[in-house]
């Protein structure tokens, strides 16, 4: 089987024994040593590591004070964490519409969607390549709003020079499968030095120093082992990256011209991490996208679909109060992307080999 996803973090070896020899293994120097490596990389000046992505929304939140019925607009096609976190945070989640060129929200399907409770606009940087900030940025500023970047799958994307998370408040992810991981793990940041203390007395159960409480907090906090784990991938990022986009230019190469079949882009101005490789199986294809899912794994190939419906057609979301406008004829371009949508592996560790029976296998169950 050539997996979707391979995890290998052999090279923290030496950091993290370093680690348990210490004999303190909570959030302590190693995560000061980790925030810095990835301020770096984000270009902001402060990283607030938490214990996982979706904290790192839930955390962001919470640190702007949003109020009952206050608003935050994002994208109905992501993982389920973006959801939750507004959720959990009480505020009101209002959608709009994704574009089907990068997946993410819709510059124009915002504007619309706008409204005088909004407070939060919420975009996805979707599989690696980061939403339209250079309309989305704007937009949010000529309305008073506070944008917070969910970039679990873009450490290391840009646009037009400017990196993800740089743009607001940035949240990422270092769950196992990211391209950067912790095991468990996440990231707040900013270049906001109020908020940022805010934050790191919010993940610290509240406390400035210990037993000196200044407002209602949590256990956010990430552990030294998980920073041990995730410093010497961000000290190679760059070359995982390059391997990344090496092989998703080797399967765009490859793919080109099959039938039914749309293939993902590299849009101007944005550079790309591929945290995905994602094609749409069209409905023209010689197989629908859960046919070639089967083919694809019967013959050896791994695959996933990332996401199989709109976040909110779910029953546990269906009647919620605190979701607006909860139909999946809303968006149609999100529901036309969840059911085409498709994933092939792209991770660094790929053969040459193996790009190559990607690229065959496919070709050949759709007849090309």
């Amino acid at each position: 089987m050539i997996p979707i996803t391979v995890v290998d973090v052999r090279d923290a070896e030496d950091l993290v024994v370093e680690v348990l020899r210490s004999g303190a293994i909570a959030q302590g120097p190693m995560v000061k040593r980790f925030e810095d490596a990835f301020a770096s990389v984000s270009g902001t000046k402060h990283a607030i590591a938490v214990n996982n992505g979706t904290t790192a929304l839930v955390a962001a939140l919470q640190a702007l004070g949003l109020q009952p019925g206050d608003e935050v607009v994002t994208s109905p096609f992501t993982f389920v964490a973006t959801l939750n976190a507004i959720l959990e945070a009480g505020a009101t989640v209002r959608f709009a519409d994704i574009r089907r060129d990068d997946f993410a929200i819709d510059p124009d399907a915002v504007a619309a969607a706008i409204t005088d409770r909004t407070k939060v606009l919420m975009p996805v940087h979707l599989y690696g390549q980061t939403a339209d900030m250079g309309k989305l940025a704007p937009l949010a500023a000529e309305h008073g709003l506070k944008v917070i970047e969910d970039s679990a799958q873009a450490v290391g994307a840009s646009f037009q020079g400017k990196p993800s998370g740089s743009f607001g408040i940035g949240c990422f992810s270092l769950y196992a499968t990211k391209n950067v991981t912790t095991a468990e793990g996440g990231v707040i940041t900013t270049d906001d030095d109020e908020l940022a203390d805010a934050l790191r007395v919010l993940r610290n159960q509240g406390m400035r120093a210990r037993y000196q409480y200044e407002v209602a907090g949590h256990n956010y906090r990430m552990t030294d082992l998980h920073a041990a784990v995730g410093i010497p991938q961000l000290e190679k990022l760059d070359q995982l990256t390059a391997a990344r986009q090496a092989n998703a230019k080797r399967l765009t190469e490859g793919l080109a011209g099959t039938p039914g079949l749309d293939l993902p882009q590299v849009l101007p101005g944005r550079e790309h991490v591929w945290h995905q490789y994602t094609v749409l199986v069209g409905p023209h294809a010689f197989l629908s996208r859960d046919e070639l899912a089967a083919a694809l794994t019967e013959r050896g190939i791994g695959n996933g679909i990332y996401y199989p419906k709109i976040v909110f057609d779910y029953d546990c979301y269906r009647n919620n109060p605190l979701i607006r406008g909860a139909k999946v004829e809303n968006y149609p371009v999100a529901a036309s992307v969840a059911a085409q949508a498709l994933s092939l592996p792209v991770h660094p560790h790929l053969s040459e080999s193996d790009l190559d029976t990607i690229i065959e296998t496919v070709r050949e169950v759709l007849g090309a």
